[in-house]
């Protein structure tokens, strides 16, 4: 019978160098809580594995260029925890308004919000900040549109008296995506949802 550290790393090795992370919780089909857990341990002391923080690991990337294994990547660290705690992470406001444009702002930090609890999980060097949301702030989770609204959440109420606002997400969202907001609008204040009407409706505000 193949033994649990070896229907692991087989797994692990099914989804490529670098491009998953995962946790004891993905592997709960092959066998006990206890039993993978030493089965990971095993790896790891094998060098099959990396742990890359507290239960979590990876099949780490060589990087011929830079002579060394690449850290993970967050998006797919992200993924594993999504995967874990059954919880919804969406970016931070401050990365979606410097991604769109509305603010020189740089995020300091690698932070996100969740539905889950608040909350840092050390990988490796680095830290990954979860801040909890409201019900109504994590209803954009999934949406098209999702990094505008928490953009525009983030930037607040002035975000109406700014006049680089409206003209710079009218430039560059694509239709689909004010179609979203506009459909989803009923989610954001009074404040916001005026913002989105005359982004995404051309009528609104014309003499």
């Amino acid at each position: 019978m193949t033994s649990i550290s070896d229907k692991i790393i087989r797994r692990v090795r099914s989804k490529g160098c670098g491009k998953w992370v995962c946790t004891p919780k993905d592997f709960l089909d092959i066998g006990s809580r206890a039993a993978v857990d030493k089965a990971l341990s095993r790896l790891v002391k094998g060098d099959h594995l990396r742990r890359i923080g507290r239960g979590f690991y990876d099949l780490p990337r060589f990087s011929e260029l830079l002579n060394c294994y690449v850290p993970a990547d967050i998006d797919v660290v992200l993924d594993a925890i999504v995967r874990r705690d059954g919880i919804r992470i969406i970016d931070d406001g401050i990365e979606c308004a410097n991604r769109l444009g509305l603010t020189n702002a740089v995020p300091a930090k690698v932070a996100y919000i969740t539905n889950g609890a608040t909350r840092n999980i050390k990988i490796n060097r680095r830290t990954i900040y979860l801040r909890h949301a409201s019900p109504r702030v994590m209803l954009w989770a999934g949406k098209k549109s999702a990094s505008v609204a928490i953009a525009l959440l983030w930037l607040g109420p002035y975000a109406s008296q700014d006049n680089r606002v409206i003209p710079t997400l009218k430039q560059i969202l694509p239709d689909e995506i004010k179609e979203d907001l506009i459909r989803n609008s009923m989610h954001l204040p009074s404040w916001a949802a005026s913002i989105v009407r005359e982004v995404a409706c051309p009528h609104v505000g014309a003499v």
